[in-house]
């Protein structure tokens, strides 16, 4: 199709239509990405559903609408799930487009902020560039995290409100942060672990960014278990952010930089897999070589690192029967990371890892494949239109009766935390990441 000519087209219209609007011309408008879209079905607005933000990106591209005025809106309203990719009949790339038009929008909205010598967002620009690809920064961050909640600080805190007055998603999340382990107990970067018994394969670890400064327990755990599991395990001397939150934000260059450096970190690694255990950084991680198709230097590069990319369910699904010591009791059931779902396709290899734990038996969510409105940090940001679909999730979830909630990504388990908080259902419903109750179960502690 030819491009649609107007004079009134700026060059971030221009740079729209080259990014999105090939893909964007696919969409048949059909409908079946409607029933699978989280914001539709909150908000029940056009403009919220796949086809309707695919329309308004083609309407922008073409310098019909305003991009900044009617397009940025309801695409920072999206979750970026994807499910409407795995529901659409004719296989329109979604997340092309949406990450392409986040691109233009986010270029746009800095050219704006410095000509009128305004500033942009600081806390975001610094959490994503000074913070999260500086993993000893994190890791300081996480120690502290530690001495807060071990040494009483936390408690102060929450009576006095002052968390919440500035910032009430932060107050919320706080309260939910799962505890953290002493940095004593932390894993070493630039290591080999040694597989328990005979080794059966090696792999490499990708531990991620909030996983290794706040979750670093789940991080010991898959080491622990996968070498029980008779793995030998690398963790490289640098690695770093995976470079979802960027991508996520529209600062696709910056993504491209940090997928670089962890290729670069990994590479020449003697590994059958590279391991991870968060569906959001999984899925970044998996696409390394569409994030650097352009690139001639790097793209071959990216296709042999996402080919070895592996979620840690997968991995240890290849690796069954796992060495049970201990029962699990009462009902689980499983909330789908969408990252790891819609994108990876990692469907069955967490249920059965689930149902072969001794003594539980598993229950499968209603609708346990919609997203629960984490979507990296869209919880923080958006986070009256993230509760309004986390409440109608929480349904479902306690409908099940179940005493464990599972899942394999950490947004996702912090929003499913407070979705158990936010229902008073602590003292009858627990949320875990997959990884702490299989290493539980297998006697690593």
């Amino acid at each position: 199709m030819s491009k649609v000519q107007s004079p009134e087209k700026t060059n971030y219209e221009e740079l729209l239509y080259d990014l999105t609007y090939e893909a964007a011309n696919r969409c048949i408008q059909c409908g079946y990405c409607l029933p699978v879209c989280p914001t539709y079905d909150s908000m029940e607005n056009e403009s919220q559903s796949p086809r309707g933000r695919i329309n308004l990106v083609k309407m922008a591209a073409e310098g019909k609408i305003n991009i900044q005025d009617d397009l940025a809106g309801p695409i920072e309203l999206c979750l970026g799930c994807r499910a409407c990719e795995v529901a659409c009949p004719v296989n329109v790339p979604y997340g092309e487009i949406y990450e392409g038009a986040l691109e233009v929008i986010n270029k746009q909205k800095e050219k704006k902020a410095k000509n009128k010598q305004m500033k942009s967002n600081k806390v975001l620009d610094i959490t994503l560039n000074q913070l999260f690809p500086h993993k000893k920064r994190l890791r300081t961050i996480g120690n502290f995290t530690w001495f807060y909640q071990n040494s009483g600080l936390n408690k102060m805190m929450r009576k006095s409100g002052v968390i919440e007055k500035v910032s009430k998603p932060m107050g919320q999340f706080e309260k939910v942060l799962p505890k953290i382990e002493s940095p004593s107990k932390r894993y070493k970067y630039n290591h080999i672990y040694k597989p328990i018994g005979e080794k059966r394969i090696s792999v490499a670890f990708f531990p991620g960014c909030i996983m290794d400064s706040v979750m670093s327990k789940a991080n010991r755990l898959t080491i622990e278990l996968l070498q029980k599991c008779g793995c030998e395990v690398w963790i490289p001397k640098s690695p770093t952010c995976c470079g979802a939150l960027h991508a996520h934000k529209g600062k696709i260059n910056g993504a491209k930089d940090l997928a670089r450096q962890n290729i670069e970190a990994f590479e020449n690694m003697d590994v059958q897999y590279i391991i991870n255990n968060a569906g959001g950084c999984g899925a970044m991680l998996y696409e390394y070589d569409e994030l650097l198709k352009d690139d001639n230097v790097w793209n071959e590069r990216a296709k042999k690192f996402s080919k070895k990319s592996k979620d840690v369910t997968e991995v240890l699904y290849e690796l069954a029967p796992l060495p049970f010591e201990k029962e699990w009791k009462g009902l689980i059931t499983y909330q789908d990371s969408c990252h790891l779902r819609n994108v990876q396709g990692v469907i069955d290899a967490p249920r059965e890892l689930l149902r072969s734990i001794p003594g539980a038996t598993y229950i499968e969510m209603k609708d346990s494949y919609l997203c629960c409105a984490s979507g990296g940090i869209y919880n923080l940001l958006h986070f009256d239109e993230s509760m309004q679909i986390l409440d109608e999730k929480m349904k479902h979830a306690v409908a099940t009766k179940a005493k464990t909630i599972v899942t394999t990504n950490p947004g996702c388990l912090l929003q499913m935390k407070l979705g158990i908080e936010r229902n008073d259902a602590t003292k009858s419903m627990k949320a875990y990441h997959l990884i702490e109750i299989l290493a539980e179960s297998c006697g690593v502690k």
